[in-house]
């Protein structure tokens, strides 16, 4: 039976604060940053976490995301740009990709997978090929990888043999660097044991308290595609810049997914008292 994670891309947003016992968003009103990750875990059992792209996280932060959240919740890591958009994947990063994963393995069983994002400008030529088949090479295990390719050259069957061989999935996104019907189409190329999904938008929204653009029949869609994933274990994420607020779209999938989804314009008081 397929286990399916879904959740938000980060924890904390401002936004995601209710004015008022009133007027239910997301947290509780007068909740402090330091209580958001405790209280977006009592709700949501994974998140991807995007600070570790702008730098390698101190252990004591990484322990205290560990300390906060359930025996059970699973995070996902942002591979640092140093490694992905300056090294571009080369011999130099090793150094940066052991300092990273240490730190990373200090969330044990609660890590899912390392995200490798990789930026549009990494072209799909020679050189980057072999820096990709190296790094691939050297990537510790256990733990587990996911790459997202921003620049469709690279979905050719090369690719997917090279990730294969590793069992490091291909990130399937809803975004707009590669159209969603090409997705659809590498969905069913996808060979790893688990599968990571990320629900992007355009990058034009400043506030993040309530859906503004709804994508009920894209999350539809997409549903029917997740179900024939063939992948054990299955990760989702979602962006606030999807619809606005990403606790109600991760709800929405939740729901159409058959889990129970969260009351979250009513349970929240409750919850955290």
């Amino acid at each position: 039976m397929k286990k399916i994670y879904v959740g938000c891309q980060g924890w904390n947003y401002k936004d995601w604060i209710s004015p008022s016992e009133s007027e239910v968003r997301f947290y509780p009103p007068g909740v402090k940053t330091a209580q958001m990750l405790e209280f977006y875990a009592k709700v949501f059992e994974c998140v991807e976490v995007d600070s570790t792209f702008y730098a390698i996280p101190s252990q004591k932060v990484v322990e205290g995301w560990k300390a906060k959240t359930p025996p059970e919740f699973k995070f996902t890591l942002k591979m640092p740009r140093d490694i992905t958009h300056e090294k571009m994947l080369d011999k130099s990063a090793l150094p940066v990709l052991k300092e990273f994963c240490d730190i990373a393995s200090i969330l044990g069983e609660k890590l899912f997978a390392v995200l490798i994002q990789l930026p549009p400008q990494f072209e799909a030529n020679k050189q980057n090929a072999l820096n990709l088949r190296y790094f691939l090479n050297h990537l510790p295990r256990p733990m587990r990888f996911a790459v997202e390719f921003r620049n469709q050259k690279w979905l050719i069957d090369w690719t997917f043999e090279e990730l294969r061989r590793h069992n490091v999935a291909f990130c399937l996104v809803e975004g707009s660097w590669i159209p969603h019907q090409v997705m659809f189409q590498v969905a069913e190329k996808t060979q790893a044991d688990f599968a990571y999904l990320r629900f992007m938008g355009k990058r034009d929204l400043v506030h993040f308290d309530k859906v503004v653009r709804p994508q009920d029949a894209n999350l539809v869609v997409w549903k029917d595609k997740i179900e024939k994933l063939k992948a054990k274990e299955i990760f989702i994420t979602f962006s606030n810049f999807y619809e606005g607020f990403a606790p109600e779209s991760a709800n929405k999938m939740r729901h159409l997914l058959g889990q129970e989804p969260v009351e979250i314009a009513f349970d929240q008081r409750t919850l955290f008292e």
